[in-house]
């Protein structure tokens, strides 16, 4: 995995003067310009996942697209209104074809012929009505929507061309400009195939996972500018999709019930509420097409979106009709539509329009991205279906220029977009930077370690500084009979073997285990702590650590034991599966112990202070505070009032190695952190009192260089870092009395910018690029200070 980074230290200054055509000769960056490329580490060819394109020559039309519904409408009907506008309504205006990015935003390679700078159109869509719900509502089939174009900017090339060579800034009419090169690339493959951000999906290549879930492969694109030239960045991509064909199947699988059959529907014939809450849950907002057995599908009218399900089946539920008359939907069906349903006791769906709907008349058309949070148990499918060896990935990379037919699109022909049939993939120069020697226990045999391909073993070191437990307890949420005594005493004498091999100093070799029902997690903790207590009579104290063992899907069980963590701040707890623990070999239960050690405030290694002249230099020692932030908010599909989270995480110590954390609550979906400079100011003051208490070093000996690494932020957000975090970081800084150089370096891991070694000579084992392997040139961005660093093995 390469991450991308732009470090940043301070705010931009503003431009002055103005070129020719309007266009400002100056460049304003984000943070500090780049001064020079680097030169440490060995030399190495690398191939990238970018493609030349050519910008256009002519000037882009730049309109806006306003609709009076209070309410946004789906994107993929918004492309439909605007196709209609094309093609049916005012086609003579609209040659050559625009584009459209299903919001706001329509560009064309020419002016439009509007009657002024403003011109709004009427479009109707038609809506055949294929009665067949439980509702006695048949209105008008056909719907107009009113849209409104106004011409807002005119873009022009020259002004690309200048960003491109670093002679014109990056500002929002350069972001205007790429953002439409990106609209031009999408609009053809966004009509034919779902489509979800940046990237499409052809049912090419499918797996089905089960819980009526399939997975689809496709491809991501972006332009993106580069040193001199614009790049498309294009990689492979995947995307659950709803399980196409009937909706009884479906939730048949969802709940694995498929050997049951439809009746286990039934609340009537004992459908527990849970299930129906999960069901209603994976179901709501997939659209479905109504289907009435034995009924012409011709005209039959779009999809309709699920809202909810009923409570009741189809025989349960009535409602009255226009004319006064009361009947259930099961009778309306055979009454309206000569239609007996097969299983009048399931449960119906009701859609937006608050229609009812009988399952069994209900079908999942193909193609359906699902945007909600995928089940847990489903992850390793999903990372399975995912994972590609390099050589292929990079083959069906190569492939992707004619699979997305850059070269037959008409679009980018008529906005004079050009890729080559013949492309390849960019080469360029790469770095490979040597490895730091890690310091481990002045006891071990091997003290000191140089990691090789960016990985080393724990044979004969021992902790640098190791924690000390006194008193622990394990926890068991799994059913004794998957996992009974001689199990967990296994897994003790594991861990106890592995603490002395790290150095850890355990004080109780027998500690509490206990058994627990994973009904009340928090309050089976707070017991277990008691029976800890019971057990230490004379130290009245409780554990310093908990063990908790659970089943194999067991997220919700997870997330409980990190929040008693949490409101207990002083008991460490570490969770392991049950399954992982009985077959795990010595270096799993390592690893284990290595966290542990962490969380009780010991060190595990550090590296060797002369080689990572960043924050220890050779000739004058200056101290550094190493910070990291970081923003998360709700999963997608999840409430969207649910809490967003915000973290500070800083070393304490000299060694920058040992560290402390924070969060608070943050507004939802909000990306900046409002609560940084209260954090901040809190974990200096932490560190002061670090530095004095426990490595006596004299108040004189105040940090002279802070680090904070920031990731969680999109790049849309860069400047509102240095605009909004900044400041409150520097706020923090002089409550505690401190002034010292700050260095912001904003991370980025969710990119799709990849490398493969050019020869294979260079490759990994696993045949990727080697860990340390980094990129600050030819794909980087023309005037900001970012880079590319692949840090571990792929």
């Amino acid at each position: 995995m390469s991450h991308r980074t732009a470090s940043d230290s301070g705010l931009p200054d503003a431009g002055s003067g103005r070129g020719l055509g309007g266009i400002s000769p100056e460049v304003t960056t984000i943070g500090p310009k780049r001064s020079a490329f680097g030169q440490s580490g060995r030399a190495l060819t690398v191939l990238t996942n970018h493609f030349d394109i050519q910008i256009p020559k002519h000037e882009i039309y730049h309109y806006n697209v306003i609709s009076p519904s209070d309410n946004p409408l789906p994107t993929r009907l918004n492309l439909e209104i605007i196709e209609q506008l094309q093609t049916k309504v005012a086609p003579e205006l609209f040659t050559p074809r625009i584009v459209y990015d299903g919001q706001k935003n329509i560009f064309s390679p020419r002016q439009l012929p509007l009657l002024s700078k403003s011109q709004e159109f009427t479009i109707t869509l038609n809506d055949p009505v294929t009665s067949g719900e439980g509702h006695d509502n048949a209105l008008d089939s056909a719907k107009a929507y009113n849209v409104k174009l106004t011409h807002v900017a005119t873009i022009n090339p020259e002004m690309l061309a200048r960003f491109l060579q670093a002679k014109q800034s990056g500002d929002n009419k350069v972001l205007t400009a790429i953002t439409a090169l990106n609209v031009v690339i999408r609009m053809e493959p966004a009509v034919k195939y779902p489509c979800k951000a940046r990237s499409i999906f052809a049912s090419l290549e499918m797996a089905t996972i089960g819980g009526g879930i399939v997975l689809w492969r496709g491809y991501f694109q972006s332009v993106r500018p580069a040193i001199g030239r614009m790049l498309i960045n294009v990689d492979i991509s995947i995307a659950a999709m709803y399980k196409p064909g009937r909706v009884i199947d479906v939730a048949l699988e969802l709940l694995g019930m498929t050997q049951n059959g439809p009746i286990v529907l039934s609340p009537i014939h004992g459908l527990p509420e849970r299930e129906l809450i999960k069901l209603q849950r994976f179901l709501s907002g997939v659209r479905i097409n109504v289907d009435i057995p034995g009924q012409p599908t011709t005209g039959r009218r779009p999809p309709r979106v699920i809202k909810k399900l009923t409570n009741a089946g189809a025989s349960q539920l009535s409602f009255t009709t226009r004319d006064g008359e009361t009947t259930t939907v099961a009778q309306y069906f055979e009454k309206m539509h000569n239609y007996r349903l097969q299983f009048p006791d399931i449960v119906c769906i009701e859609v937006g329009s608050g229609a009812i709907i009988p399952m069994e008349c209900c079908t999942i058309p193909e193609g359906q991205i699902m945007r909600k949070q995928l089940p847990p148990e489903k992850m390793k499918a999903v990372l399975d279906f995912a994972v590609k060896k390099p050589g292929e990935r990079l083959e069906r990379i190569r492939a992707a220029v004619g699979d997305l037919n850059y070269g037959q699109s008409d679009c980018m022909r008529q906005f004079g977009m050009h890729v080559s049939p013949n492309a390849d993939v960019v080469s360029l120069q790469a770095r490979v930077l040597d490895p730091p020697t890690l310091m481990y226990g002045l006891e071990s045999d091997q003290p000191t370690v140089t990691p090789r391909h960016g990985a080393w073993n724990m044979v004969d070191k021992k902790c640098y500084q190791p924690a000390t437990i006194d008193r622990w307890v394990v926890v068991v949420y799994e059913r004794e009979e998957r996992f009974n005594r001689d199990a967990a005493q296994g897994m003790v004498k594991n861990i106890l073997q592995q603490f002395t091999a790290l150095g850890i100093v355990c004080n109780e070799e027998d500690p509490v285990v206990i058994w627990e029902r994973p009904t009340n997690i928090a309050g089976s903790l707070q017991d277990a702590g008691t029976k800890v207590i019971e057990k230490h009579l004379n130290e009245g104290q409780g554990p310093d650590l908990m063990i908790v063992v659970l089943p194999e899907s067991s997220a919700d069980m997870y997330q409980s034991v990190k929040h008693f963590g949490d409101i207990t701040r002083g008991i460490a707890t570490q969770c392991l599966r049950s399954a992982k623990c009985i077959r795990a070999n010595k270096q799993y239960f390592t690893n284990v112990c290595l966290k542990i050690n962490a969380k009780l405030g010991g060190i595990n290694a550090v590296a060797k202070p002369r080689e990572i002249p960043a924050l220890k230099p050779t000739d004058a020692w200056k101290p550094t505070i190493v910070m990291g932030a970081h923003g998360i908010g709700p999963a997608p599909g999840d409430d969207p009032q649910a809490k967003s989270f915000a973290a500070l995480v800083g070393n304490v110590d000299s060694e920058t190695a040992k560290y402390v954390a924070d969060y608070r609550a943050k507004p939802s979906r909000k990306e900046i952190i409002d609560d940084l400079e209260a954090m901040a100011t809190s974990y200096i003051s932490l560190y002061k009192n670090y530095q004095k208490a426990v490595e006596k070093k004299s108040p004189d000996a105040d940090p002279q260089r802070v680090i904070l690494y920031r990731s969680g932020v999109s790049e849309g957000q860069f400047k509102n870092v240095l605009k909004l975090e900044v400041p409150q970081l520097k706020r923090a800084l002089a409550a505690n009395n401190l002034d010292a150089k700050l260095t912001i370096v904003i991370v980025k891991r969710a990119h799709h910018v990849r490398f493969f070694p050019q020869n294979s000579q260079d490759e990994d084992k696993s045949g990727n690029c080697p860990a340390g392997t980094v990129v600050d040139s030819d794909i980087t961005h023309p005037t900001e200070f970012d880079f590319y660093l692949q840090s571990q093995p792929g």
